[in-house]
C-alpha cells in the first residue's frame, strides 16, 4: 500500500488539530484448544495462550505510534466466547476464568479484554447458563474484563428468555458495582446480530469463524469530520455534504489500514479488518452530536437528527470502503451518550431522550450505548428496552446493542462519573409505564419473513 507525502502531511495536521487517532488495535486470540475438564487447567491454558500471542502487542503499538505520529488510544485483546471454552469443565461458576483473563490483560498491559461472552439467540446450553449467572460477580471483581451476550439474530428471532435474564443480570451487576456508579454495566453489552470481528469494547470477542490469531483495527475521527463539514459553505447541499464526509472517511481509513497492516506484519499474525466506526470521546470537538449540529441542527435530537445521522453513517461507509477491502466489525457512527460531550449537552438541555436515541439507532452502527437510567428502574423495563432494540436489529438485518447503566441511588437529572473514555452520563428519564407482563411471556419472538432468504 503506497502512501503519498501529501497524505502523510494531511494526517499529521489531523492528529495535531482535529483529534484524529486510531481508537484501538485489538488482537483476537482463539482459545478453542484451552478446553479441559478441570477449570484450573482451563485457566492455566488461557493465561499461557494469551501471553504467548500478545506479549509484544504493547511494545509494537507504541513503536508504531512513535514512528508514524498517530496516537493509538487503546490496545485490547478479544478471545473466544468463554461459555464455549468453559463448558468443557464441570464448574458452574466461571468467575475464576474472568480473574485469569484480568490477570493476563494486566500482565500484557492492555486496556480491556473481551470475550466473557455467550451466544444465546436460539437457547441456552449448560455453559451459557453458567456464564450468564457468573457475569455480575465477574465484572464486579475485575477491571479489564468485558462481557457480551447475543440474544437475537435476523435468522433466529429474539430469545425473550435471554432478554429477561439480561435485564436481571444488568441490575445485579449495577448493584455489585454501586460504589462506582454501576461501572460494571459499562463493560456489558447485549447484542442482536453480533459481528464476530468487532474490535471495540465492551462487545469484542473472537468469533468461531476467526483464525488462530488476528489483528483488527478500529479507527476514529469525529473531530476530523466535524472540521471538514464546518469548512463547507452554509449553502452546500446534501450531495456536497456527503461527498465531503466520504473523502474525509477515506483519509481516516487509510491511516487505520497502514497501522493495522504494519502491526500485523511486526507481530507475525494475520491482518483482519478495519472497523470504520466514528467513535467519539468526551473531549470537546470529538463528538458525533457536534457533527450533526454542524449540518444545520440547533441541537442533536431536534427533528431531522435521524436523517442527518443516516447521511453521516452512509457516507462514512462509502468513503471507508474505498480505502480498504477489509471492512468489518460495526463500521459506521457510534452514539454513546457518556462518551460524547455533545450528546451529554443535548440530553442535559432536554433536546435528546431515550425515545429519540432509539429512533437514531435504526440508522447508526450500534444502539443504545452508555445510557444511564435511574437506579430503581425495574429489570423488566430494562429487558423491554433490550427487546425494542433487538427488534430494530432483527427486522432491519443490522447489528444493534444495548449498554445501559441503572445507576444505583441515582435519579433523573443526576450524573454518573466513570472517567477516561467512558466519560460521564446524565441519568435519563425512562417511560414509567409497565412492561412486565409482556417480557415475562417467555419463549422466542419468531424471525421475520424477510429472514427466508435461502
Amino acid at each position: 500500500m503506497k502512501i503519498s507525502m501529501s497524505e502523510i502531511l494531511e494526517t499529521i495536521r489531523m492528529v495535531q488539530t482535529e483529534n484524529l487517532d486510531i481508537r484501538t488495535i485489538t488482537m483476537g486470540i482463539s482459545l478453542r484448544d484451552c478446553c479441559h475438564p478441570d477449570i484450573n487447567v482451563v485457566c492455566d491454558k488461557i493465561y499461557d495462550k494469551i501471553m504467548k500471542y500478545s506479549c509484544n502487542l504493547i511494545e509494537t503499538a507504541e513503536g508504531l505510534e512513535k514512528e508514524y505520529g498517530i496516537p493509538i488510544i487503546n490496545k485490547r485483546i478479544s478471545v473466544t466466547p468463554i461459555s464455549i471454552i468453559a463448558e468443557s469443565c464441570d464448574a458452574e461458576d466461571y468467575v475464576k476464568i474472568a480473574l485469569t483473563m484480568d490477570k493476563a490483560a494486566e500482565d500484557v498491559g492492555v486496556d480491556f479484554i473481551g470475550g466473557f461472552s455467550a451466544m444465546v439467540h436460539k437457547g441456552f446450553t449448560r455453559g451459557d447458563i453458567s456464564l450468564l449467572s457468573s457475569i455480575p460477580n465477574a465484572l464486579a471483581s475485575t477491571k479489564r474484563v468485558c462481557s457480551s451476550v447475543n440474544v437475537a439474530t435476523s435468522k433466529a428471532g429474539i430469545n425473550m428468555d435471554a432478554v429477561l435474564s439480561m435485564g436481571k443480570t444488568i441490575k445485579k451487576t449495577a448493584e455489585l458495582t454501586a460504589d462506582s456508579d454501576g461501572i460494571g454495566c459499562a463493560k456489558l453489552v447485549v447484542f442482536a446480530n453480533v459481528p464476530e470481528d468487532n474490535p471495540f469494547m465492551a462487545g469484542a470477542f473472537h468469533g468461531i469463524g476467526e483464525p488462530e490469531c488476528v489483528i483488527n483495527v478500529g479507527i476514529s475521527g469525529p473531530g476530523v469530520v466535524h472540521t471538514a463539514i464546518r469548512k463547507l459553505n452554509s449553502d452546500a447541499d446534501f450531495g456536497e455534504l456527503s461527498e465531503t464526509i466520504k473523502r474525509t472517511a477515506f483519509k481516516i481509513t487509510r491511516a487505520g489500514e497502514l497501522i493495522g497492516r504494519m502491526a500485523s506484519k511486526r507481530l507475525g499474525v494475520r491482518f483482519g479488518i478495519i472497523d470504520l466506526s466514528l467513535a467519539p470521546t468526551p473531549a470537546i470537538g470529538d463528538s458525533i452530536a457536534n457533527i450533526l449540529e454542524a449540518m444545520g441542527l440547533e441541537r442533536c435530537g431536534a427533528h431531522g437528527t435521524t436523517a442527518a445521522l443516516a447521511l453521516l453513517n452512509d457516507a462514512v461507509k462509502k468513503g471507508g470502503a474505498m480505502a480498504t477491502s477489509y471492512v468489518g466489525g460495526l463500521s459506521g457512527a457510534f452514539i454513546p451518550v457518556s462518551e460524547d460531550a455533545g450528546m451529554i449537552e443535548a440530553v442535559s438541555c432536554g433536546a435528546l431522550g431515550i425515545e429519540k436515541l432509539e429512533a437514531m439507532t435504526c440508522v447508526c452502527s450500534v444502539g443504545l450505548d452508555m445510557i444511564a437510567v435511574p437506579g430503581d428502574t425495574p429489570a423488566e423495563t430494562i429487558a423491554a428496552i433490550i427487546a425494542d432494540e433487538a427488534a430494530i436489529g432483527v427486522i432491519n438485518k443490522k447489528t444493534t446493542a444495548v449498554r445501559i447503566i441503572p445507576a444505583p441511588g441515582k435519579k433523573e437529572g443526576d450524573f454518573v462519573e466513570f472517567g477516561g473514555l467512558l466519560g460521564r452520563a446524565p441519568v435519563m428519564k425512562v417511560n414509567p409505564f409497565d412492561s412486565t407482563t409482556f417480557v415475562r411471556r417467555g419463549g422466542q419472538i419468531p424471525a421475520p419473513i424477510n429472514s427466508l432468504t435461502n
